[in-house]
């Protein structure tokens, strides 16, 4: 019997195919096991698109908010209904006097903090229905202004009417609204020419397989090669190792006491979020602290397990 599917692969997702398209071949191929995917690209973009296998579909909502890098080109002078350059043309601007130095000026006003408005065309619902889908039907919107961060914009070439940077963001920050706003700034419209998504909270490009790779892996039953393991590191949260004692405890959903632990890097607080992992490293649970630990002995519990992994 082969070993139970739990983890992380690391799909560079093809052009031309949906998160969706990814994530239902994956199940075809490990049927059996639940599929899910850890944040949705855009079917013109390529990169990474962490896909979660049986336990590892549980910590996915522990990913939410992880940061995200791109790799991305810029078109000056035109302007689409979709932002990139898969929409229909919606306005035209000449951009024979548009310096580099002049977008590198106006690029510098966009880091750091923004209020960014979602695209039209995005996966965003309304009372249920993806935005995208009422776009479609010729029903528009209107969407409210969201905070967003940009960590880090980098410009790597500047080839007018073509801009590519790479850039790292926070969660909800659309890189096709980031080249619209530019473009509106600059006065001549930009919409995105084409997106690599190079990172996604832990998950890297290189450690990614594309689909072709991975066919070929689960046609020789090889899948748990490149599949990466449940762990504190992967969900950004502390590690907590337990005693035998505790293991058992969390196996039931059971509170736990100070006894319980047998290792901790410092000190957690009432309300913290922990990961309690086994002696050999297992991640076993995603645990809330019900009070403050120092180290020291005392009596009642001091972790209660949120979502039990064994």
């Amino acid at each position: 019997m082969s070993a139970p599917l739990n983890g992380f692969l690391v799909i560079d997702k093809p052009s031309g195919w949906t998160s969706h398209d990814v994530v239902a071949k994956i199940r075809r191929l490990v049927r059996g096991t639940k599929v899910g995917h850890g944040g949705t690209l855009d079917p013109m973009a390529t990169g990474v698109l962490p896909v979660a296998l049986g336990k590892g579909t549980r910590v996915l909502g522990y990913l939410q908010d992880a940061d995200k890098a791109y790799r991305a080109v810029m078109r000056l002078g035109v302007t689409t209904d979709t932002l990139d350059i898969t929409g229909q043309v919606v306005r035209e601007c000449p951009v024979d006097g548009v310096s580099p130095e002049r977008v590198r000026e106006v690029i510098d006003g966009f880091r750091g903090p923004l209020m960014q408005t979602p695209p039209l065309y995005s996966a965003i619902k309304k009372d249920g229905v993806p935005l995208y889908k009422l776009a479609r039907q010729g029903v528009e919107v209107e969407r409210q202004p969201r905070a967003v961060e940009i960590h880090r914009l980098e410009i790597t070439d500047i080839d007018v009417p073509l801009v590519s940077f790479d850039v790292s963001c926070s969660k909800g920050t659309y890189i096709r609204s980031l080249c619209h706003d530019i473009g509106e700034a600059l006065g001549t419209g930009a919409c995105l020419e084409s997106l690599v998504r190079t990172q996604a909270g832990p998950f890297r490009m290189e450690n990614a397989v594309g689909m072709e790779e991975l066919l070929g892996l689960a046609q020789d039953g090889r899948i748990g090669e490149v599949l990466i393991p449940l762990s504190a590191e992967l969900i950004g949260l502390r590690c907590v190792e337990l005693t035998e004692d505790g293991v058992n405890l969390v196996r039931h959903g059971s509170p736990l006491t100070r006894e319980s632990v047998a290792a901790v890097d410092g000190v957690f607080s009432e309300g913290d979020r922990v990961a309690l992992t086994s002696g050999t490293g297992e991640l076993l649970a995603v645990g809330r602290a019900v009070a403050s630990f120092d180290g020291h002995t005392g009596e009642g519990p001091i972790l209660k397990p949120e979502k039990v992994f064994v």
